[in-house]
C-alpha cells in the first residue's frame, strides 16, 4: 500500500509538470482488501493514474463494484495446448535445448492453459537431461504423473465444478455427475463438503419423488466422516449415481420459498382458534380448540377444515408433482381435498 501511495504521488507530481498520468499496474489486485481498493477511487476518478489491475479471481467477487464500474474488463482465456506447445519449443530452442514434440504437448496439456505453469514444468523437465541431449516424453513421464489437476478450492474452478456436479445430478445425468465428482476428488476437494452438497441436492432436487434419497445421502455423509478417503469415494459415488438416477421433484423446495414470501408479506397472522391449545378454562371460554377434528378419527373431515390463517385461506404452498413417490401424495391429497 505504501508503494501504491508513492506511485500515485509521483504521478501527481509529474502531471503538475505537464506529463500525462502514470500507468499503475497492480498484479493480483484482489489481494487488496475493500478499504485499500476504495482508496484508489479518488485517484482513478480524478485521472491522477491510469489503473490496470490483473487478477486470477472472478472480478465480480474480488474487486469492488465501484472500481469495476469505472473500468473495462477483459477476460483472458486459457492458452490452447497447440499454441502453448509451440511456445515451449521456441523457449527450449532459445535456451539451446532440444525436446521432442510429444513432450512439449504433454507439458502443455498438464499445464492446463497456464503459461507460467508450463514454463515451470519445462524448467523442471530440462533439469533431467544434460545440454545437447534430446529430452523425450518417456524420460519426463514420471514427473508429469505427479502434477495435481487444476482445481482451485477457493476460486472460480471450485464453484464451476461443484455447479456442474449439482446440475448434472438435477438433469438425471449420472455419467456427467460421476465425472465431476472425480474431478473434485482428484483436485483435493474436501469429501465432507461434497457429502453435504449431496444431502442438499437430495432434498432440493429429488425431494418427495424419492424420499429415500435423503436417507442415503445422509448415510453417505456420515460414512465419509467416519472412514475418510480413499474409501469415502465409493460412498460418494453411490450417493451421486443414486441421486442422479432418481425421479426429481423440487416442490418441497418451492413450497418453503412461497411460504416464507407469504410470511414476509403478511406478517404474524393470528392462528385459527380451532388449532390453539386450550390449556385453561379462560382459553376454552375464548373458543380455543373449538371445532378441532382429530385427523386419525376422521381424516376426510379434518382435511376439509382450513388450518391457515383466514387471510391465507385456500392458499396452496405445496403442490405435489406427478413424479415418483410424490405422485401418490398428489393422489392422496386430491382424495382428501376434492376440487382444490
Amino acid at each position: 500500500v505504501k508503494d501504491i501511495r508513492a506511485a500515485i504521488e509521483d504521478s501527481e507530481s509529474r502531471m503538475r509538470l505537464g506529463d500525462k498520468a502514470s500507468i499503475l499496474f497492480l498484479d493480483e489486485i484482489h489481494r487488496l482488501n475493500k478499504s485499500q481498493q476504495d482508496s484508489l477511487l479518488p485517484s482513478v476518478e480524478g485521472g491522477k493514474i491510469k489503473l490496470i489491475g490483473a487478477t486470477t479471481e472472478n472480478p465480480s467477487f474480488s474487486v469492488n463494484n465501484a472500481l469495476l464500474s469505472r473500468s473495462l474488463t477483459f477476460a483472458l482465456t486459457k492458452v490452447e495446448p497447440i499454441a502453448l506447445r509451440d511456445r515451449l519449443l521456441t523457449i527450449a530452442n532459445r535456451e539451446g535445448r532440444v525436446i521432442d514434440n510429444a513432450l512439449a504437448m504433454a507439458i502443455a496439456e498438464a499445464a492446463d492453459g497456464d503459461v507460467r505453469a508450463a514454463i515451470n514444468l519445462l524448467e523442471a523437465s530440462l533439469s533431467l537431461s544434460a545440454p545437447g541431449e534430446t529430452l523425450t516424453l518417456d524420460e519426463v513421464r514420471p514427473l508429469l504423473a505427479t502434477i495435481i489437476p487444476h482445481f482451485d478450492k477457493k476460486g472460480d474452478f471450485h464453484y464451476d465444478v461443484i455447479s456442474a456436479f449439482i446440475k448434472s445430478i438435477r438433469a438425471s445425468d449420472p455419467d456427467a455427475a460421476i465425472y465431476y465428482l472425480a474431478r473434485m476428488l482428484a483436485g483435493g476437494e474436501d469429501p465432507v463438503f461434497i457429502g453435504r452438497r449431496l444431502v442438499i441436492a437430495a432434498s432440493e432436487d429429488i425431494g418427495n419423488a424419492s424420499p429415500t434419497a435423503l436417507l442415503l445421502a445422509q448415510a453417505a455423509l456420515q460414512g465419509v466422516k467416519e472412514i475418510g478417503m480413499p474409501e469415502a469415494r465409493i460412498l460418494l459415488a453411490q450417493a451421486t449415481t443414486f441421486l442422479a438416477s432418481s425421479p426429481k421433484s423440487n416442490r418441497s423446495y418451492l413450497s418453503i420459498g412461497e411460504a416464507i414470501a407469504a410470511v414476509e408479506e403478511t406478517g404474524d397472522l393470528p392462528v385459527p382458534l380451532h388449532l390453539r391449545n386450550a390449556v385453561t378454562k379462560f382459553m376454552k371460554g375464548q373458543d380455543y380448540g373449538k371445532g378441532y377434528v382429530y385427523a386419525h378419527d376422521d381424516p376426510r373431515e379434518a382435511a376439509k377444515i382450513n388450518n391457515l390463517p383466514e387471510a391465507l385461506k385456500g392458499k396452496r404452498f405445496y403442490k405435489p408433482s406427478q413424479h415418483g413417490s410424490e405422485k401418490a401424495f398428489a393422489e392422496l391429497l386430491a382424495r382428501l381435498r376434492p376440487g382444490t
